[in-house]
Parts: structure tokens; sequence; C-alpha cells
């Protein structure tokens, strides 16, 4: 049987009981793993415990407010992309937000499908900087094959073959996503835009 794509998982820090249920919902149907806390305490313990690829924060919340638990938290991890959902809609509020590391800054009330929108582009952004953080001179070992994708080749020991740019690309994503089912979709996306 073949794995299934680990879903994106958003740590959701929001005090508000029935705004979380309602967007934790929402997001789970649109296909997140959503993790709870009701305060930034709570919250700063599960991000202590778990990998999350994107953090939602409010900012008014007790025991720790959320501009404290943003700085803490690219402290110790600078590169999990957060975006604030708050009420603090002064210009002085969202500057501080950014100035403590978010990635985006939404005022409530919003659109759930905007913010949709905005958590993809966000993890867009991310994937692609994490292909361009990869090793450029990556080898994979494909069965008896050895790949190069620096030089688009592919080899084993009795052959070489030279392969298109697109050929590698494809390639070289299938190996990156090793033990995984990658959608169709999602391989177009990624090497034909």
């Amino acid at each position: 049987m073949q794995e299934e794509k680990e879903k994106t998982r958003i740590l959701f820090v929001e005090d508000d009981a029935n705004l979380s249920m309602i967007l934790q919902d929402y997001l789970e149907m649109v296909g997140y793993h959503v993790d709870l806390a009701k305060d930034g305490e709570v919250g700063f313990k599960l991000f202590h415990k778990n990998e999350y690829d994107l953090i939602l924060l409010d900012v008014m919340m007790p025991k720790k407010d959320g501009f404290t638990l943003a700085k803490e938290i690219r402290a110790r991890k600078h590169n999990v992309p957060i975006i604030f959902l708050t009420a603090r809609n002064l210009k002085e509020d969202r500057i501080q937000g950014f100035q403590y590391g978010c990635d985006d800054y939404i005022t409530k009330p919003f659109s759930t499908e905007e913010l949709n929108l905005r958590i993809k582009a966000i993890l867009r952004r991310c994937a692609a900087a994490k292909m361009l953080d990869t090793k450029i001179d990556e080898e994979f070992e494909i069965g008896k094959f050895t790949f190069d994708s620096n030089n688009l080749l592919l080899k084993s020991e009795e052959e070489e073959k030279k392969l298109t740019k697109k050929e590698s690309e494809l390639l070289k994503l299938l190996c990156m996503n090793k033990n995984t089912l990658l959608p169709r979709e999602e391989a177009l996306e990624k090497i034909w835009g």
C-alpha cells in the first residue's frame, strides 16, 4: 500500500472557542491538519512538541500574547511561517507584528477563502525556498540507477542517459517525495507552473 502524502500541519493559537472551532473545521475541510491551542502558553508547548508547516496566531490572548509567542518561536525556529489573525488593526499593531517576524497580518473579520489562499501562497513560497536551499549537485539512488540532477544524467554501470530539463525536474521532484503519493496536480504545478 502506498503512503499518502502528509497533510500540511497548522498550529492555530486562538482564545475565542467559537472562532477556533469554526476555522479548524474549515481548514480541515480544505485539507490541512490543525492543532488548536487556547492560549499562548499551550501554543508554545504544542510548538515544542510537534513540527508545524505554518502557525496562525491571535494577538490578544491570556497568559501569553501572540506577539510574545511569535518572538519566542522566531528565537527557536526562524523559518516556520506565522500569520497573525487579530482584531488589532492599527498601523502600529501591523508594524509590530511584522517586526516580531510574521509573514502575514490579517485583521478580523476576514474571509476564510482569502485566508486559505494566503496560506497556500506562503506555503508555495516556502516550498520554492526549500527547493533553492537544496544542494544543486544532488545525486539520488533509484534502484540500479544514479540520478545526477545537476548534470541532467541518469546513470547505471552499463550506460548513461542525458535527460531533458523537464524530465530531470520531474525525476528530482519524484525523488524528493520518495515513499509518498504525489498528486498529479501538484507535480504539474511545480514543473510547468
